[in-house]
């Protein structure tokens, strides 16, 4: 909607002060950049790159001064005579993203621009992503389904569910203080848990383990079963079960708790050992409805 290739159902797109509701896509002042890159194969970069000037009627020697100056931003200046095939995939982005600011643009739109990138080349090419919105000054609309993605490149995250709005802030706030079990279970890293008074939310390094010693356990803990145990380098990820319960995996587990390395090999957890959770006050909030005491419910 916002790049004007599908119809708005209710309300108005303002850009700048400008609504740009009805206005035919090239003259809404966006762009946008492809998941699949979309680059013209027999083009060359630089003429990809000028495409869309080449379409205004813009003289070849300007079009190309103008594309070429583009791809030196990006570092491609060296490869422009180069076809997308002859190009990595790293570097087939840097030519799409400067096609996209060829025309430039006020807001640019990127859809899933770094998933079809391996995870390293994903990696180096998110702080890219980072540097180059800072130096343009330009608003990025980014859509992705990786969290870890998001967090790393959002100055205000939204967080949607089937085209609601579940909430918007910034990363630490969405992912520290989640506001309802949608979120909470979408950003990872949390743990839902039910309370006489309602769901409260914590994160799964936040909570506190310990072996139940000959049965006993605090009133206002926790009762849980080790069900899985994944070492992951840096730290180790304990599944847990609700007592009675068949140990199962860690992607069906009703808890999680993550140990860093040194902690959990001083005191290893077995499978099937029995264990108490707790936290502490500030770490649980609720989700909704409301609980009135999350740090300190009382568990049947």
């Amino acid at each position: 909607m916002i790049a004007g290739h599908e119809s708005v159902s209710s309300g108005d797109i303002l850009l700048d002060n400008r609504n740009i509701t009805l206005l035919p896509a090239a003259a809404r002042g966006t762009a946008m950049m492809f998941q699949s890159f979309a680059l013209f194969p027999h083009l060359s970069a630089l003429d990809n790159v000028a495409f869309s000037l080449k379409m205004k009627g813009v003289p070849k020697v300007q079009r190309q001064a103008q594309a070429g100056a583009l791809l030196e931003r990006v570092a491609m200046g060296a490869l422009a005579q180069r076809k997308p095939g002859e190009l990595s995939g790293g570097q087939q982005q840097r030519v799409a993203l400067a096609r996209a600011l060829i025309t430039e643009p006020k807001v640019l739109l990127l859809d899933e621009p770094l998933s079809a990138l391996d995870p390293f080349l994903r990696i180096q090419m998110r702080a890219e992503l980072r540097r180059w919105q800072k130096e343009l000054g330009l608003t990025f609309i980014h859509v992705t389904h990786s969290q870890e993605e998001a967090m790393a490149l959002a100055d205000l995250m939204v967080v949607m569910n089937q085209g609601r709005i579940e909430q918007t802030g910034t990363p630490h706030e969405i992912y520290n203080r989640p506001k309802s079990e949608f979120t909470a279970r979408f950003m990872g890293g949390h743990n839902v848990i039910d309370t006489p008074a309602g769901k409260i939310g914590v994160r799964n390094d936040h909570i506190r383990i310990q072996a139940i010693s000959q049965g006993d356990i605090a009133p206002e803990h926790l009762a849980a079963v080790v069900s899985d145990i994944e070492y992951q380098g840096s730290y180790v990820l304990l599944g847990l079960r609700r007592p009675g319960s068949a140990p199962t995996s860690s992607a069906d587990a009703d808890w999680s708790v993550m140990l860093p390395e040194d902690v959990y090999l001083s005191r290893p957890f077995a499978l099937g050992e029995g264990v108490s959770l707790s936290w502490l006050p500030h770490q649980a909030h609720a989700l909704s409805p409301k609980p009135s005491s999350p740090a300190s419910p009382v568990f049947k």
